[in-house]
Order: structure tokens, then sequence, then C-alpha cells
């Protein structure tokens, strides 16, 4: 009588084994997967191509836009389309130049850097998508950020590259001396273009408080468009 009862335990804790196994080792074919749509972004250079930003940035009230156009093999790669809605002045257009000059024009996200990949864990699975959590590191945010970012990214299962990441904070951090950070939300999407990564859109809402009495509201948002490859061709 005591092996009949034994008999669905001891089942049971092997079918338990089995899913715990089939768990872990779909963690790591998703995990594996990240990694090679973060080796794709790494293997794109988007200084070889041509597009289009449009930026809008709102700070207390404060809006401000423009329209600028990276070209890598023009003389002058940055050019200052339009500010604020009107024709750029000869002395803004040289000041934009040099000011990009100075940044080093071209500045690509570092997703290895941003998704702690040990941290992934899943979230949900369709036919298109695959969504996964993470925590985040952003050095830029300051110390004090660690721990209390979260990540969420969807990778696209047809062309096998990330199409989104949303970033939250989970609790108020300190970026900088006297600030506070009550409520962040970053959204980066990404293009596939001929097994290429590149910018989309990327977004930002940040409000909170420095040295207590000023409020900081801000918003911005950058879309990228009209990509046109400049580098060699494949032979």
């Amino acid at each position: 009588m005591k092996k009949n009862y034994l008999l669905p335990l001891y089942f049971g804790a092997a079918f338990n084994i089995i899913a715990a196994e089939n768990t872990t080792m779909k963690l790591i074919s998703l995990k594996e997967k990240v990694n090679n749509a973060i080796i794709k972004v790494e293997h794109t250079d988007q200084g070889l191509w041509s597009y289009n930003i449009s930026r809008y940035e709102e700070e207390e009230g404060d809006i401000s836009s423009s329209i600028e156009q990276y070209s890598p093999k023009a003389s002058e790669p940055w050019l200052l389309k339009k500010i604020n809605g009107q024709l750029p002045t000869e002395k803004q257009i040289k000041r934009f130049a040099k000011n990009k000059q100075e940044q080093e024009g071209n500045i690509q996200l570092q997703l290895r850097a941003l998704i702690d990949q040990e941290t992934l864990s899943l979230v949900s699975i369709d036919e298109k998508n695959i969504v996964m959590e993470f925590n985040v590191n952003l050095k830029k945010l300051g110390e004090d950020s660690i721990g209390k970012l979260q990540g969420k990214l969807t990778y696209q299962k047809d062309k096998q590259f990330i199409e989104k990441i949303l970033i939250w904070n989970n609790e108020d951090f300190s970026p900088m001396l006297a600030a506070k950070i009550t409520d962040l939300a970053i959204t980066f999407t990404f293009l596939h273009i001929n097994g290429s990564v590149l910018t989309k859109q990327n977004k930002m809402e940040m409000k909170g408080s420095f040295a207590y009495f000023t409020e900081i509201n801000e918003t911005s948002l950058d879309t990228f468009s009209d990509y046109l490859y400049q580098g060699k061709q494949a032979q």
C-alpha cells in the first residue's frame, strides 16, 4: 500500500524536475537570441548611413524643435535644416556643425551595457514577439539609480532583432546632488533594414525636482527617417 501512495509522489517529483530543466533550457535559448540580437546591433555602423532626425524637446513648458540631416560622405556630415520651425541662419548652421564635431557626431546606443543579460526573464511569447524583462544599469543616471531601474524588451521573431526597449524607475533616485527623479520613462525603437539594426525613435519623459523648489518636467523625442546606406556594397 505504501508503494502505491509513493508512486504518484515519485512521478510528480520527476515531472517537476523535468519541467524545471525545460524552463531553464528555454531561458538559456531565449538569452542566446537576445545576445545574438545585440551582436547584430554591434555589427551595424549607423555612421555608414545617411538619415534625417526630427527632434522635439519640452522643458517645464519651454518647447524647442529641430530637423537635422546626417550625410557621412558630405564635407560637413551634419546639417541643421530647421530650428523651431524656421530655416536656420548661417551662424546657427556653423555653430550646429561645430557642436556636432565636438560631440564626435554619431553616438550609438550600447545595448550590452544597458541590458543586464544575466537578469533576463521571460514575460510572454506569441507568434510574432518574445517579451523579456531585465535590470538596467545606466551610469549616466548616477550610482543612486542602481537597482531602481527596470527594463523590458521586445524581440521580433521573424527578423530576429530587438524591436523595442522600455525603461522605467521603480523608486525615486538622485542622478546628481540636489536632484530627485520621481518618474522616468524611456523608449527606444529600432528598424531592421537589410540585416542592419538602426534607430527608429528615442523618447524620454522625466519628472522630479531640483534643490527641492525647482520642478523637473522634461520630454524629448527623436525620430529617425530616410535611411540610405552609404558604405561599400558587398561584391
